[in-house]
């Protein structure tokens, strides 16, 4: 069952018609919420070109969240061991709901696809999103990481989907 957006949209799963609305939801995140937690010339960097080279190459599942209109509202990309790659919903429409359903896609066909736990990655000094991820159950499990092309401690968040077998 595809869940529904505010009585209207959908998520769906993307297509390749999608490419410019997928970038243009990732790069207005990139740019009005990603200043406050990386450096100027990290975000700088993150051109039109870069994005949509991401995107277009960017392996495991996707899905969009769209409006009535078929506008993209939000995108999520995950494989099915487990593995949130990304979430992001435009600027203009987030509180809607949009994430909560999109991260919920994305756990619930991994569960399907046999997954019993699910790890996402998102950079410390990102609050809300850290504060997004705790309140649909996620968890830091105190991993960290730097990636040399961002260059900003990035911590992993937990999330059981199988309930786990008595022993």
């Amino acid at each position: 069952m595809t869940p529904a957006i505010r009585e209207t949209g959908e998520i769906r799963p993307a297509t390749a018609a999608d490419l410019d609305g997928v970038v243009s939801v990732f790069l207005g995140c990139w740019r009005e919420s990603y200043p406050a937690v990386l450096p100027p010339e990290v975000v700088a960097a993150m051109t039109e070109e870069r994005a949509t080279a991401l995107w277009r190459s960017a392996p495991g599942e996707l899905r969009v969240a769209t409006a009535d209109s078929g506008e993209i509202l939000g995108v999520t990309r995950w494989a099915t061991d487990g593995q949130i790659h990304s979430l992001y919903v435009a600027p203009s429409a987030q509180g809607l709901g949009l994430g909560a359903a999109l991260l919920r896609a994305a756990t619930e066909a991994m569960r399907s696809a046999g997954a019993r736990d699910a790890h996402l990655w998102a950079f410390r000094a990102n609050e809300p999103a850290l504060a997004f991820y705790r309140r649909q159950g996620w968890h830091e499990d105190g991993t960290t990481r730097v990636q040399a092309e961002f260059g900003e401690p990035e911590v992993r968040l937990t999330r059981a989907l199988a309930a786990r077998e008595a022993r």
